[in-house]
């Protein structure tokens, strides 16, 4: 299966392959933190580069909150639920090394949840 590589457009949106999983992270980051924060989970940041090794990645979004500062929304799309833990288990460790390092730039970080797409499925 191929990976989205953030590069391939159509009136100027990207096009990301089919996905049928998407895991939402809401941060709460850390006054004068921002830059950092957004170049570290933006759609060519560390966690997406980490995420691309991934067999099943289809893409991830960052979202500002236009009414609170600081506060963020993580859109991470996968193929499967299967594809998300599979590569999660195979690279645990990294996993955890990246989230401790990114520590010091939130106050808070919540899972909103995991969701299966409805519309679109064939």
């Amino acid at each position: 299966m191929e990976r989205w590589s953030g590069k391939d457009y159509k009136m100027g949106l990207p096009i990301k392959p089919e996905w049928g999983y998407l895991i939402v992270w809401e941060f709460h980051v850390r006054p004068g933190a921002e830059e950092r924060f957004e170049n570290v989970y933006g759609p060519q940041g560390d966690w997406a580069q980490f995420f691309k090794r991934g067999e099943g990645y289809a893409g991830t979004e960052l979202n500002r909150d236009l009414n609170i500062a600081g506060r963020y929304v993580t859109l991470d799309f996968w193929t499967s639920p299967h594809a998300y833990e599979h590569f999660r288990e195979l690279h645990l460790a990294e996993y955890k090394a990246i989230d401790e390092r990114c520590e010091a730039l939130t106050e808070r970080e919540t899972e909103i949840g995991r969701f299966e797409r409805v519309s679109g499925r064939t």
